[in-house]
């Protein structure tokens, strides 16, 4: 198991680094002058030169990744254009926002996905099973921008149940800052009407975030469940005279578990970096709105920076998942 882990956590490693070079390399690539953007656009040739210079723009560009690298490793990943701040504090504050929406969603839709196909495959070929598909097939093809859109309309605009946008409601003072959860923070500051008006604002997003991840594991699980329900040490537990609820759920749904732990692991990665439009729509400050900005700013150092922090923790939950394998199930070989 060690020797495993230490091949996974070296491949990780040369994957990481390649994501930084290729973030370094694509952050090159696009079109204009991070130093006139930071000098201003009424600078003179002059300011924009010293910029360049302090920036270290006019060193050669292996010189340019090295102090780049060095910096990454320090935690230092320069000042955005946009907050004037440092971006590693900018993504301290936002970026737990987005995981808030990204965890709750993964959880729901992992939840909801598993027990959908668990029905839809234990009712094959039955009414359920058709509705359940036909949940799982609308889910993945209903675009979610389009969806935040008349969920904001029916249940705001329309029934006035929910509200617009936002993490709480207008001139509502948050917590003190300790987690960056707004649920959390609540709860540790003990106010329960601000959980209460945070797991409002929370409705829609988190909703429109799950509805296409549980659409894919609805059908993950649907089919592994078929597949496994058609083995032989299924009949074998049924001829004993187990009850139905306990085949389907300690027998069949554990052996399943390795394609569902799967399906979580790329559905949370991919809720990362798809929250761009769900917080630009619900008003969220998270760190897909504060992309949004520096992508329409040409903030180079805050999308170098985000691309980064996104790469790596999407290659760390792949990294969770292959070390989970072997733990779900002893049958699978730690190579």
């Amino acid at each position: 198991m060690l020797r495993f882990i230490l091949r996974r956590a070296i491949a990780t490693t040369i994957l990481i680094g390649g994501v930084v070079l290729m973030t370094f390399a694509l952050a090159r690539l696009l079109p204009g002058d991070p130093a006139r953007l930071i000098a201003g656009a009424r600078a003179d040739a002059d300011a924009v030169a010293a910029v360049r210079e302090r920036l270290g723009l006019d060193d050669p560009v292996g010189m340019q990744f090295l102090t780049y690298v060095s910096n990454v490793m320090e935690g230092d990943f320069g000042r955005s254009v946009v907050t004037r701040r440092p971006i590693s504090e900018d993504i301290v504050t936002f970026f737990p926002a987005t995981l808030e929406l990204v965890l709750l969603a993964a959880c729901i839709s992992l939840v909801l996905g598993a027990l959908l196909g668990v029905l839809a495959a234990v009712r094959s070929g039955t009414p359920s099973d058709v509705g359940v598909r036909g949940v799982a097939v609308l889910g993945l093809s209903v675009p979610d921008f389009w969806l935040a859109l008349v969920f904001q309309l029916l249940f705001f605009a329309t029934l006035g149940l929910l509200p617009f946008g936002g993490r709480l409601g207008t001139g509502v003072t948050p917590p003190d800052f300790v987690t960056g959860f707004m649920t959390l923070d609540s709860l540790l500051a003990g106010r329960f009407d601000l959980l209460v008006d945070a797991l409002k604002h929370m409705i829609l997003p988190v909703t429109v975030l799950a509805i296409p991840s549980m659409a894919i594991t609805i059908r993950v699980v649907r089919t592994t469940m078929l597949e496994v329900l058609s083995q032989d040490f299924i009949r074998t537990a049924r001829s004993k005279g187990i009850r139905p609820v306990r085949v389907y759920l300690r027998h069949a749904l554990r052996n399943a578990l390795l394609p569902i732990v799967t399906i979580f692991g790329l559905n949370t990665g991919l809720l990362i970096s798809g929250a761009v439009f769900i917080e630009l729509i619900f008003d969220w400050p998270g760190l897909g709105r504060y992309t949004a900005n520096a992508i329409a700013s040409s903030d180079y150092n805050a999308i170098m920076a985000i691309t980064l922090v996104v790469s790596i923790a999407y290659t760390l939950i792949n990294f969770l998942v292959d070390l989970s394998y072997s733990l779900l199930d002893p049958r699978v070989k730690l190579s």
